[in-house]
């Protein structure tokens, strides 16, 4: 492999296993803060004990995502230091308003809640709570409008030969911005819950049992949990629906090479089909070799809310692009083997429409289990069979493929662009992802794809380990001992800090 695409591996790895902790913590975080205010105004202890223990597992996976995210800041001097240089004046605001402003706020309210459970008045305690939730979806919103714009770049202007901003407001409130960020915190909530049933789920079922001697103390929590994830499950599905619909049109418009390699759709269609999936080589050259199962239309009005528009399929865009865009690239040394070879304007056709489907079919299958989950235990029911746990805990990881999957999809359809052209923005306003390297050595990158790799491979493992830990715990696991025998009360409770 050559220094470029060792050098997107390196990027796709890291930021797909750090963005796995970033969807937990906001979504939970959330769900914390809800938890905690439900226990403020109701008095009920099993609020304050599904506070305690969804907050430890909270904790935990926020300070692995602060590890593995500082890796990312670096990611752009050390392998893609010509891509800073040219979006520097554009990437830089909003990725420093993300860390002077939100993640400051987020830092310091987290430490504020965590030692402050027997120092704070409780309303300003609870407060912390939600400043911190808050923030965390404010830094989502600054890292989502930094990457929006490299999807669609806006309120920019070209300055000796560079994109220099014109705009702020313009950059953040970039539609495409506008219609990423509820999309991607609906899939942050739709992993926390997930997370909530999975959990929740395993540790019901377990004190499945009257006779069971802790069924009384802390069946309640788990029924809780399980619920409310499941219900918040549901409903994240719906606004990921709605807001992918969105994002659909947009795409549309602003990246139709993305929307035709997201259908492996070789020629333009009128109506166009939705494909279901495909049999066969979907990047083959002969599009008639695979056969496909469709929904008539759906495609056309997923692009412009009717029946009967026209979407351009691969082959036909490719010349669109060529005019517009080049047909070889510029013959520079700096560009290496690529240096004045033609361009390939088609993206990994399997991996775009496969990620398509995954980032959808995974996310259905998350929202099926928790509505499965509500019917199974509905009226008090638990179920006894040894799948219930089992389904419920591997449902875990499918919001986790999905969110990952749409990332993938979402970058990996828009190459060969690291910035993607605007096609009514500022003319010449995009870059080549073969531009955008880092000149190093193939050894060098090899030396720090592996030292990273491994890295967080130990990482991973410490936080398996640790939630592993947490969660067989159980809410006797955050609970300090009680003092005088029985269960813990609420005084005891209170004097413990994380």
């Amino acid at each position: 492999m050559d220094v470029l695409e060792l050098a997107r591996w390196q990027f796709g790895i890291t930021t797909v296993y750090h963005f796995l902790m970033v969807p937990l913590t906001i979504g939970l975080s959330v769900l914390v803060a809800g938890m905690q205010t439900a226990w403020l105004r109701t008095g009920n202890e099993r609020y304050f004990k599904m506070t305690k223990f969804w907050g430890k597992l909270l904790l935990v996976n926020f300070a692995m995502g602060v590890v593995t995210g500082i890796v990312q800041e670096f990611q752009f001097g050390m392998a893609w230091s010509a891509y800073s240089r040219f979006v520097g004046d554009v990437f830089g605001a909003p990725l420093a308003m993300e860390g002077l402003i939100a993640f400051f706020v987020e830092s310091t309210f987290l430490g504020l809640w965590i030692f402050g459970w027997d120092r704070l008045p409780k309303r300003v305690h609870l407060a912390c709570a939600w400043a911190f939730s808050l923030a965390t979806m404010a830094s989502a919103y600054f890292i989502l409008s930094a990457n929006s714009w490299m999807q669609h770049p806006v309120g920019v202007e070209f300055v000796n030969g560079k994109p220099t901003m014109n705009s702020i407001f313009a950059v953040l409130t970039n539609n495409t911005a506008l219609a990423a960020i509820p999309h991607t915190l609906a899939g942050a909530f739709s992993v926390a819950a997930a997370f909530l049933v999975g959990v929740a789920g395993w540790h019901l079922w377990r004190r499945r049992s009257a006779s069971d001697s802790d069924a009384g103390v802390h069946r309640d929590v788990w029924r809780a949990s399980l619920r409310l994830g499941a219900w918040v499950g549901i409903a994240a599905f719906a606004v990921l629906a709605i807001t992918g619909d969105t994002q659909g049109k947009l795409m549309f418009q602003q990246q139709p090479m993305k929307m035709a390699s997201a259908e492996a759709l070789c020629h333009t269609e009128k109506p166009a089909s939705f494909s279901i999936l495909a049999i066969g080589d979907v990047a083959g050259a002969n599009c008639e070799d695979v056969k496909t199962f469709t929904v008539p239309a759906l495609l056309s009005f997923l692009a412009h809310n009717d029946f009967s528009t026209e979407v351009p399929g691969v082959e036909n865009l490719i010349g669109q692009y060529q005019a517009k865009y080049g047909t070889n690239y510029p013959n520079d040394p700096d560009l290496g083997p690529l240096a004045g070879k033609p361009i390939d304007y088609v993206p990994n056709l399997p991996v775009t429409y496969w990620g398509f489907r995954a980032m959808i079919g995974f996310g259905a299958i998350g929202a099926g289990i928790g509505l499965l989950a509500l019917w199974l235990t509905r009226r008090g029911r638990i179920p006894g069979a040894r799948w219930f746990p089992l389904l419920l805990v591997v449902g875990i990881v499918t919001p986790f493929i999905g969110n990952s999957a749409g990332w993938i999809f979402t970058e990996m359809g828009r190459q060969p662009f690291v910035v993607a052209p605007n096609p009514t923005g500022v003319e010449g306003m995009w870059m080549f992802t073969a531009q955008a390297v880092s000149q190093l050595s193939v050894g060098e990158v090899w030396t720090s794809l592996i030292s990273l790799t491994v890295l967080y491979l130990g990482l991973g493992v410490v936080e398996l380990f640790l939630m592993r830990k947490y969660v067989r715990g159980g809410v006797d696991g955050v609970l300090p001992p009680p003092a005088h025998g029985g269960e813990a009360g609420s005084d005891d409770a209170l004097s413990f800090a994380y």
